[in-house]
């Protein structure tokens, strides 16, 4: 199917080829498929979003080569289990079930694209097993070299919603019906995209249909109850720093992007040695992957 005609095609339609696995403790995995050859290229999603955030990305990349989206735990239409957070949601446990996933797939080795909660997952699979992943490409990824900069006061500020998400009601609150759902997004729907003519109403509007679901709120901000926000990430460090990605990697950055600032970029280089490449993408916000589709591609086509 053409590209553009991709684009009016809603997450619920069968075009997308989804399908369903099952994830490190047998619960239900969401994925869509599409494309052929390899390598394939997995895409891993931000908060907050779904698959659907590589709506832009999967039908250019399907020309290409075999591409696969999933659904983390607690999105969209995998499992949402009300477990502990810290065990049931945190990065460690997400990359088991992409592992898991990898796994039932016959999947040997990919590349592993992401941005927001799918950058840091994927660093954690490349480093839990690094066999299994051939190259990645990163958008505005969460690494070691933020350093405490996440804990200036104007990034605090902007990581208001990090720390709400950790209090009891929050997911009371947001998710109460859908108008909430959708004026809670809205906010970072708007405040986050650069390209604001890159959201489609009836993009927005499929966004918190799936947000408004049953425990779909709760299952997305277990992430920030397991401490997985950036801002978490720099008041506690772990002890032992992850050891620099030895993979090819490939990064984009939005230059407009308020939450993970493009001045972050400078120390890449410690963490991730054979950098391909970093592209700083002018006017483009939080949301490279639907903000500036083509260049997410690029970049990916430097690891193929």
């Amino acid at each position: 199917m053409p590209t553009d005609e991709m684009y009016d095609i809603l997450p619920q339609d069968a075009a997308w080829g989804h399908a369903m696995a099952h994830d490190a403790d047998g619960l239900d995995l969401h994925y869509v498929r599409r494309g052929q050859g390899n390598p394939t290229v997995l895409l891993l999603h931000g908060w907050p979003g779904f698959w659907y955030d590589w709506r832009r990305v999967i039908p250019r990349l399907a020309q290409l080569t075999s591409v696969i989206a999933m659904d983390f735990r607690g999105f969209g239409g995998s499992a949402k289990p009300d477990w502990p957070p810290l065990a049931a949601y945190s990065a460690d446990a997400q990359a088991r079930n992409v592992l898991a996933l990898l796994d039932q797939l016959q999947l040997e080795k990919v590349i592993l694209a992401g941005y927001d909660i799918g950058s840091r997952v994927a660093q954690t699979v490349t480093q839990m097993a690094p066999q299994r992943v051939k190259a990645l490409t990163l958008a505005a990824p969460v690494y070691p070299g933020y350093g405490t900069r996440p804990l200036e006061p104007a990034a605090q500020q902007e990581r208001w919603y990090q720390h709400f998400h950790t209090l009891p009601q929050a997911d009371l609150l947001i998710g109460h019906d859908r108008e909430t759902v959708r004026l809670y997004l809205s906010y970072f729907y708007d405040h986050w995209v650069g390209k604001k003519q890159a959201l489609r109403p009836k993009e927005f509007a499929a966004i918190v249909d799936t947000y408004a679901q049953p425990e779909a709120v709760r299952g997305s901000i277990a992430w920030y109850r397991a401490g997985g926000g950036s801002g978490q990430i720099a008041t506690s460090p772990p002890q032992n720093p992850p050891a620099p990605i030895t993979q090819p990697t490939a990064v984009v950055w939005g230059e407009a992007d308020p939450i993970l600032l493009s001045s972050w970029a400078d120390r890449l280089e410690d963490s991730f040695p054979h950098l391909v490449g970093v592209q700083i993408l002018a006017g483009i916000g939080h949301f490279v992957p639907f903000e500036d589709p083509d260049a997410f591609v690029k970049a990916i086509r430097t690891v193929l």
